[in-house]
């Protein structure tokens, strides 16, 4: 699967320089930056969304099997975040001339990342498994709305959007080409599919690394030492 998500993005990368240059922007051919750049924004706040319900699932059942998925999804959140914010500086820097102006867009994002940070600075801070689950779902819920005010209102009110460098007339009017789209419809579904085998991937390994603590009898808490029991009915080793 790996190799044909690899051969996948290879074609989109080589099929989006034969676009033609968005219009409206100072360096039309270094536009394609955004086919890299919005898939991974619109992924970040899929996971975001995402890791929030698994942890609302996790405090209300006490299933292990969502704070694995939580803590998982915010895993790829925070990675693709990144991935956000880097080709945005790059775009900056190719179309603003400088790798970053303090643009509401540009800081309401950093803000977005600092908030998954801390996530797991969180979980750092607690040594106790249970605590540490409970404390940090806690959190995840609480910065849902935090995050998507951040990322899809904050950018668009009035005042903000009138003030802004980033382009997001250029996206919101259809001033992309169809070509435009395409690319980036293809890239998002190619960045999505593998996040999603890396959030399983991590979501198994964290069940088989339950199970053999289990099995080893290194639990503390005597309350989960049916966890492996409960979490092989919820997950097989495939999530």
């Amino acid at each position: 699967m790996k190799w044909l998500l690899l051969l996948g993005m290879i074609v989109a990368t080589v099929f989006s320089y034969q676009v033609a240059p968005a219009k409206d922007f100072p360096q039309p051919e270094l536009a394609r930056i955004i086919f890299f750049h919005l898939p991974c924004a619109y992924a970040t706040a899929g996971f975001s969304i995402f890791a929030a319900i698994a942890s609302w699932r996790y405090l209300a059942k006490r299933d292990w099997i969502w704070e694995f998925r939580a803590h998982a999804a915010t895993e790829m959140a925070l990675t693709l975040g990144c991935a956000t914010m880097i080709t945005g500086i790059l775009f900056s820097k190719v179309q603003w001339g400088s790798w970053w102006h303090w643009d509401a867009r540009q800081t309401s994002f950093l803000i977005v990342l600092l908030l998954l940070g801390a996530y797991f600075a969180i979980r750092m801070a607690f040594e106790e498994e249970v605590s540490r689950a409970r404390v940090s779902a806690a959190y995840s819920s609480l910065t849902l709305l935090p995050i998507l005010f951040l990322i899809f209102v904050f950018p668009k009110l009035p005042q903000v959007a009138k003030n802004s460098l980033h382009p997001q007339g250029v996206v919101a009017k259809g001033r992309f080409s169809p070509d435009y789209w395409s690319v980036i419809l293809t890239v998002f579904v190619l960045v999505l599919i593998t996040a999603i085998w890396l959030y399983k991937m991590h979501v198994r390994t964290s069940v088989l690394t339950q199970s053999l603590r289990d099995q080893d009898g290194n639990l503390e808490d005597s309350g989960r030492s049916t966890t492996a029991r409960r979490v092989d009915q919820s997950v097989s080793v495939h999530e």
